[in-house]
């Protein structure tokens, strides 16, 4: 256990922002999980809307240090091309 106030702020501080990006990672998740079921049953309107919704939520993610901007701009790539090749 940390002895100094500071440290022991820090670690209150980092569990906080833990929880916090962990939702904001679910959330992000669940709009991905969304467009790859479209995607995986081969509906095109559906994978663009669901898309259309996730794209925001990914970058969101990014902008709030959840995860990586090169990570979301891959994961978004990934997702724009999977909905593309559905003929």
């Amino acid at each position: 256990m940390p002895q100094h106030v500071s440290a022991r702020k820090r670690v209150r501080r980092n569990q906080r922002r833990f929880l916090v990006n962990r939702m904001r990672i679910n959330r992000m998740r669940s709009f991905i999980r969304r467009v790859e079921q479209a995607i995986g049953e081969r509906d095109k309107e559906a994978a663009k809307v669901a898309l259309k919704a996730a794209e925001p939520e990914i970058m969101r993610a990014a902008s709030r240090g959840a995860i990586h901007r090169n990570t979301a701009a891959r994961k978004v790539s990934r997702l724009t091309a999977g909905v593309a090749a559905i003929t």
